[in-house]
């Protein structure tokens, strides 16, 4: 089949740009909290060996951290009494000690980070890897009603959120809750009376931070789709440049931009506000501790219940006991937002794979005989755009499809190919309901043209290839001559090894055209589809081609869909297309001396006009 970027194909109910607004499908309610963080853990169990190493470095990096302000209470006790030899001695040793714990304690550290940042690294190599494959493999309906900036916003923005959370956040609260507790173990060994009152402003600290946290999780998730609708509109206003310079639309695009932007500002601003409440909150909190506990210790120093080493350490393990809370606080808005997003890249992986529900069987040749059945097919349930079409095409033959516009020819292309499946009636390849063949193997017999190209950021020749991987240079080269594009080929830079930009702007609408349909020669196909193919070359050129398709839709089943009559003339059957029915079908000249719709259709595109 020739791959011609399917989300093209789609004339389906798509977010589409109109009067400088975007139209898009409904979203889908996020899952909650507790099954997100358990999903992201199913990534991360797979290396919990490593991750068990990582806590046992945090465990000892910290419980070194932990043991530097005990010695500071033996060094300020030992100097207390008086200085001598031997206390100045015991006091060169414990700061020896002290800078070798610090020093271990940050080599500790380091090795910890990097361990973590693998594992994370690893965990969303898993997660993009995934969700990519999800992409492909997704029904293109599910492009239809949601924009493409939006789906990459998952892909890149949201994933990125998870990556950042993983690799910073993990590690930090498991340091954070090992550096509370220890803090407070030693803090009641200190002094028990000290370390109540200490922990008297816990409870506080984590019913408001509590309270906060429901506000922060409900904006973090309004951010992020936001944020995926902001980037699906610039993609689209990208996309569409030229229109909007045509048009004048600037000045709307504009406007409608700003709309987008204020709306994630304001969510922003609000996940900001209460998620910021949260750190200078727990600030004052600690500092009121900490002025308290200076205050009792003083008045126990001077009743000599405890000594001016150990109010000196407690003051400084008290600061050791605040500092995670406040961290724990922080990372608890990053991991807010990271669940935000996991919660969107998650609701893509969830969507149902379009080869979830795919038939069993496996064409390895077919002879194209292909018979639509009394179809009938609507994008939306209270809307048909196919109405009991049945067609009879017979191995070899040529099918036109004609009609106006939105009468449904597009839309026999994406049933043939199941893009989308039949509401109603059937449709058969040789005797077998599509609907029971793998759409890999139905999709590998077929070779679609487009009137929407698509040209990859590669050389001619990779494009053209991309009909048949495994063809030579020779081969492609021969079917750039069957579609009469090796003429403007050689003219190009460096041949069929020229680099073209992304969606080939550096080439003609024609020239696109040409690589595309050299594309579907290469991949020779047993069923042919041409929609509005030859639409955007000259006319010169499309008799060229013609030419080439005339050999290369012998023995084959083609279906030809087509606005310009007058290419359709050696058809076998032509069926005229009205309102999603079939109201004529015959040969080119039964079909004039039906003098028909098909008859006024031929002629007003012939006839002679008058000039004003």
């Amino acid at each position: 089949m020739s791959n011609n970027n399917k989300g093209n194909i789609m004339n389906g109910p798509r977010g589409r740009m109109h009067g400088g607004a975007m139209f898009t499908g409904p979203k889908e309610k996020a899952k909650n909290s507790k099954d997100t963080i358990i999903r992201i853990w199913s990534y991360m169990e797979k290396k919990k060996y490593s991750l068990l190493i990582v806590f046992i470095l945090i465990f000892f990096s910290t419980a070194a951290t932990l043991l530097g302000p005990f010695l500071i209470i033996k060094g300020i006790d030992c100097m207390s009494s008086g200085i001598n030899k031997k206390k100045k001695k015991k006091l060169g040793i414990i700061i020896i000690v002290m800078i070798g714990i610090y020093i271990i304690s940050t080599v500790l550290s380091w090795i910890q980070s990097y361990m973590m940042i693998e594992i994370a690294q690893q965990c969303i190599f898993e997660i993009r890897k995934e969700i990519f494959e999800k992409i492909q493999n997704l029904n293109l309906k599910y492009f239809d009603s949601h924009p493409h900036g939006e789906t990459m916003s998952r892909v890149t923005n949201d994933v990125e959120n998870i990556n950042t959370t993983l690799t910073q956040s993990i590690s930090q609260l498991m340091s954070s809750f090992i550096m509370v507790i220890g803090s407070m173990c030693v803090m009641f060994y200190l002094s028990w009376k000290l370390a109540i009152l200490s922990l008297f402003v816990v409870p506080i600290g984590m019913f408001i931070t509590g309270k906060i946290i429901n506000y922060t999780r409900k904006y973090f998730s309004i951010q992020q789709k936001e944020l995926g609708e902001l980037n699906g509109y610039i993609e689209e206003i990208i996309s569409g440049e030229k229109v909007i310079k045509v048009f004048g639309r600037e000045e709307e695009s504009i406007k409608h931009f700003e709309e987008n932007n204020r709306r994630l500002n304001s969510a922003s601003i609000k996940a900001q506000i209460y998620s910021g409440i949260i750190p200078p909150f727990m600030n004052v909190i600690n500092n009121i501790s900490f002025a308290v506990v200076a205050a009792a210790g003083g008045w126990l120093v001077i009743t000599g219940s405890i000594t001016i080493g150990i109010i000196a350490g407690f003051l400084n393990y008290s600061k050791q006991f605040a500092r995670p809370i406040s961290e724990i606080a922080n990372q608890i808005n990053m991991i807010q937002s990271a669940i935000a997003g996991a919660e969107r890249v998650f609701e893509v992986m969830d969507e149902i794979s379009e080869f979830e529900e795919d038939g069993k069987c496996v064409l390895k040749s077919i002879e194209g005989n292909v018979i639509l059945d009394n179809v009938e097919f609507g994008y939306k349930s209270d809307k048909k755009i196919l109405n009991a079409v049945s067609i009879n095409a017979k191995r070899g033959e040529t099918i036109a499809i004609v009609g106006p516009t939105g009468a449904g020819k597009t839309t026999i292309v994406n049933l043939l190919t199941r893009f989308y499946d039949v509401n109603r009636g059937n449709i058969f390849i040789d005797g077998k309901n599509i609907k029971d063949i793998e759409k890999r193997s139905l999709r590998s017999q077929l070779g679609i043209v487009l009137q929407d190209t698509y040209i990859f950021a590669a050389t001619v020749k990779e494009n053209i290839r991309y009909g048949k991987l495994s063809a030579t240079d020779k081969e492609v080269e021969e079917a750039a001559k069957m579609a009469n594009a090796e003429h403007f080929i050689l003219q190009l830079s460096n041949g069929y090894d020229t680099m073209l930009s992304e969606d080939g702007s550096n080439l003609s609408q024609g020239q696109k055209q040409l690589i595309t349909i050299a594309r579907a020669i290469l991949s020779d196909p047993s069923v042919l589809i041409l929609d509005e193919a030859t639409s955007s070359v000259d006319t010169r050129t499309e008799l060229h081609i013609q030419e080439g398709m005339l050999s290369l839709r012998k023995g084959r089943t083609s279906f030809v869909i087509a606005h310009r009559l007058s290419t359709i003339r050696d058809a076998d059957q032509i069926l005229v297309l009205n309102n999603g029915e079939i109201i004529e079908r015959g040969s080119h000249s039964e079909l004039l001396d039906k003098k028909g719709f098909f008859y006024d259709l031929y002629n007003s595109q012939f006839k002679k006009r008058g000039i004003s």
